[in-house]
């Protein structure tokens, strides 16, 4: 009886390089399996309703929402993929193979790649709209805007399959026993990971928030001046410059919880360790990153009320009606 408990615990019995199976108390693996899963569905279904609003209506096929369908549809993938993935290898073995270990977590970084990079869009895209707005509709086109977006998903898999060309290249190189889907990324290339994913893209962006910052600032001033004449140019004007500056604020907030959830995730490469990745373990710094994209779009719902009326027609099915796609959702965005 003991001989055959024993062989239980192990992934592959019958092998002696078998890895023992992750295991955890019983009720703890139910909270874990019930907290995990619902925060998997909930992602996936708040970031679907972005990308179905913003892809449906065509009010909403601007600039800016360009940025936030393609950071969406980042954070879907990890709701829809990555997520369900790790939350069934809890207390499970990795039997998809080593290729398919590999070709995981190149999505999962590719993801994270192409997560950091909308982001610093984003901000561009801030930035140009306050600080140059007269130029911003020529500087920023609607071609520019998707070209930008393909050529970042496009760099972020180049890159990432630079970095982890070892692992490619031999599948199942970190895994110490059968059973296991481990990804070490060494000293140099977490450290050249950390400078282009996370160090200068934090430095782009706070350098384009703080200059926001200051003209913000300075246009609250010019605001407060305007309203107080009586000028229906300059009052329209005022509108503009508001809605320039509650899309800056938004967008900041999304930023600003973005580093939040992964910067725990860097810590080994900002303290000079070697960064180990295990499908089949509960991290809190890789789900915290993972949690983000749950994040995303309730901000928005907070934030934006044409997301939150297009949810409401989503949800009623209005949008099935004919003609619903050239509705109008919001005012002048």
């Amino acid at each position: 009886m003991t001989d055959v408990q024993d062989r239980e615990v192990f992934c592959y019995p019958h092998l002696n390089s078998s890895c023992r199976k992750p295991t955890h108390p019983r009720v703890e693996a139910m909270l874990i399996y019930v907290l995990l899963s619902l925060i998997s569905v909930i992602t996936v279904a708040l970031n679907l309703l972005v990308v179905i609003s913003i892809s449906h209506f065509r009010q909403l096929h601007t600039r800016t929402n360009f940025f936030l369908l393609s950071l969406a549809i980042s954070d879907l993938l990890v709701g829809l993929v990555l997520m369900p993935v790790e939350i069934f290898y809890i207390e499970s073995c990795w039997n998809l193979g080593d290729i398919m270990c590999s070709v995981y977590y190149l999505i999962d970084y590719v993801i994270t790649s192409a997560s950091v990079a909308n982001m610093v869009l984003i901000s561009l895209d801030r930035y140009i709209a306050i600080c140059d707005p007269l130029n911003y509709h020529t500087k920023v086109t609607i071609n520019r805007a998707k070209l930008s977006i393909l050529l970042c998903w496009f760099l972020s898999i180049v890159y990432r399959m630079v970095i982890m060309h070892d692992q490619l290249a031999h599948p199942g190189m970190s895994n110490s026993c059968a059973g296991e889907c481990v990804v070490i990324i060494n000293y140099i290339s977490g450290a050249i990971d950390l400078i282009c994913t996370f160090i200068i893209p934090i430095l782009v962006i706070i350098a384009l928030y703080l200059r926001v910052f200051v003209v913000a600032v300075s246009q609250a001033r010019a605001l407060r001046s305007q309203i107080s004449s009586v000028n229906m140019p300059q009052i329209g004007n005022v509108t503009v410059k508001k809605k320039e500056l509650k899309a800056a604020r938004t967008l900041g907030i999304v930023v600003l919880v973005f580093l939040c959830c992964f910067c725990p995730y860097y810590v080994p490469s900002l303290v000079g360790e070697e960064t180990a990745v295990d499908a089949a373990s509960v991290d809190i710094e890789i789900w915290l990153a993972h949690f983000n994209s749950c994040l995303n779009p309730v901000i928005y719902a907070f934030f934006y009320p044409w997301f939150r009326k297009s949810i409401k027609l989503i949800l009623t099915m209005q949008i099935l009606r004919p003609g619903s796609k050239d509705w109008t959702i919001a005012g002048n965005i």
